[in-house]
């Protein structure tokens, strides 16, 4: 058994309080909106078979309304040539073709009444699918977003942190190293100055000397060579 049985299931059926209750929305949306293009299907068909109905009663109904007249204008000639035999006979024609546009004048009003019944069917039934296939492009976005956020969280939280924290920890030993090589080569490269400091001992000494020679000439009286 579908999910409606009758077309007035269809359009008094609350879609929202459907799904609401359903295990699989979209499963659900799917065999309404199945259902509903069924009937639709059928009710079209239907309609479509009352107004070429219609149309065969209408064309009825003139074609009688035509005879009558017919008839009538054949009673009018018989009198006219003192027959009145004929034109008893072409009157009860005519009542015979009246009586029949009437009956046909009815079938075809109860005919008419049921086609707009039956587009405003069709109308009700085309708005309630609207609606049906509404929710269904909002349940597969739903869906999908959904899928997309479960999706960037499995990517994240395969993420190896510890990974992350290696390659950082090997950042800063690349940086600390830089710093121990620049400190090395540092150490390593003399001193500024220290050439000069030694070259100024060297010429104190050597200035000593000097002095050491001129005063043993000022003592010893003798010449400084």
């Amino acid at each position: 058994m579908g999910i409606f049985t009758r077309f007035r299931d269809i359009v008094s059926s609350n879609i929202n309080a459907l799904l609401d209750r359903a295990e699989d929305p979209e499963k659900m949306v799917r065999l309404m909106i199945q259902e509903m293009e069924d009937t639709l299907i059928e009710i079209k068909s239907n309609c479509a078979g009352m107004m070429a109905e219609e149309k065969k009663l209408g064309r009825a109904l003139e074609a009688s309304r035509a005879d009558a007249v017919g008839w009538e204008d054949k009673a009018r000639l018989a009198m006219s040539k003192g027959r009145e035999d004929l034109a008893r006979a072409a009157l009860v024609e005519k009542q015979r073709h009246v009586r029949r546009a009437q009956g046909l004048e009815e079938e075809v009003g109860r005919v008419r009444e049921a086609v707009e019944t039956c587009r405003a069917e069709i109308a009700q039934l085309e708005a309630k699918l609207v609606d049906a296939r509404d929710k269904q492009r909002s349940i597969i976005q739903r869906r999908a977003a959904a899928q997309a956020r479960a999706t960037s969280q499995g990517h994240i939280r395969r993420v190896d942190t510890s990974e992350a924290f290696a390659k950082f920890e090997a950042y800063e030993n690349g940086i600390d190293r830089l710093h121990a090589e620049a400190d090395l080569t540092n150490s390593l490269r003399p001193k500024e100055g220290l050439r000069d400091q030694f070259a100024a001992l060297e010429h104190e000494d050597e200035i000593e000397r000097e002095l050491e020679k001129l005063r043993k000439s000022a003592g010893g009286g003798g010449n400084v060579v």
